[in-house]
């Protein structure tokens, strides 16, 4: 599997990717070739580790970050602020780390991604990880544990680790496709639409039980609705535009803030309507903006959604298991 992670086959018509999607959906992951029959101590765990958008500290959501757990294995999508303890809160080892998947730059999705890697590695991570996201993660990745030398070599001499270098494998996305596949979990990427941030990634993961999306951040997104056809689980982003006046007033460039938002998130209606056309049997929201208005319960939420989605509607929160 190279770095770009593209299909090497041909481009099917939108009619047969739906078809394949949802046979696939229906057939389950175990279908697939190298995984088990679902094992009840194996099953798939979704845990929302932090729901807020947008890059400054919240009071009352910690910064973006997902996993999904399969058995003793820990996947987790995006690298907020405080992932670390978040995972800690969650009660998930950090040494069962073993993938890292990265849906765009902005940081609030990347802030933690090397300290992540680093607070694991100083626990009890003595097996590899994967890293997966867009251009310059590897170059990132070098300059992260450039930057921690003096710890690391300090560790290494005198706790006797193994030099975290080797143990981390970073791996580049300029398209989407399948990324990876373990004997847990498949996992496809598809190109969204987050400008200005390009490639922006949503990634969906088929286990032996359960499938599951996370959209990323991004605007109503044609590839999402088909990498999320028939899936059992959509985590999405959300945006209250009646509130968006009030988040911005403080800016002092509101109007491009404005139109930022705007031109890259999803709003409560648009969502409710991904979701719907991607048939999906539950949608979790997540990556809240705004996502420190206490005004905004999850009633709101729920009123501004549950007209465009028929479906199990749930209202994310941090730490909530889905």
């Amino acid at each position: 599997m190279n770095d770009d992670s593209a299909d090497s086959t041909a481009p099917a018509s939108p009619s047969r990717r739906r078809a394949l999607a949802a046979g696939l959906a229906a057939l389950g992951a175990a279908a697939l070739p190298g995984f088990a029959a679902a094992d009840p101590a194996a099953r798939t765990r979704i845990v929302l580790l932090g729901t807020a958008g947008g890059p400054t500290p919240k009071a009352l959501r910690a910064a973006p970050a997902s996993a999904v757990v399969v058995g003793d294995a820990v996947y987790v999508v995006d690298c907020g602020n405080g992932v670390a303890r978040q995972l800690a809160l969650a009660g998930l080892r950090l040494g069962a780390l073993r993938g890292v998947f990265v849906t765009h730059h902005h940081s609030d999705h990347n802030a933690d991604y090397g300290n992540l890697l680093l607070l694991a590695w100083a626990a009890d991570l003595r097996t590899p990880v994967d890293t997966w996201g867009p251009p310059p993660l590897k170059r990132m990745t070098r300059q992260f544990l450039r930057m921690n030398d003096v710890d690391i070599r300090t560790r290494i001499a005198d706790e006797g680790r193994a030099d975290p270098a080797t143990l981390i494998r970073a791996h580049e996305l300029r398209a989407g496709g399948e990324v990876m596949r373990d004997e847990r979990v498949r996992v496809r990427a598809a190109v969204v639409e987050h400008p200005p941030l390009r490639p922006a990634f949503a990634y969906r993961f088929d286990t032996a039980d359960r499938s599951v999306v996370f959209s990323g951040d991004t605007r109503p997104s044609a590839a999402l609705i088909e990498l999320a056809r028939g899936a059992d689980v959509l985590v999405h982003e959300v945006m209250y535009l009646p509130a968006l006046e009030k988040l911005i007033a403080s800016e002092p460039q509101a109007a491009r803030l404005r139109q930022h938002l705007l031109d890259s998130h999803t709003t409560a209606e648009q969502v409710g309507r991904v979701a719907s056309e991607a048939g999906v049997k539950t949608l979790v929201l997540n990556h809240f903006v705004p996502g420190g208005d206490a005004a905004l319960t999850d009633a709101v939420w729920r009123a501004a959604v549950a007209p465009h989605f028929k479906g199990e509607l749930v209202i994310g929160r941090d730490l909530l298991e889905v």
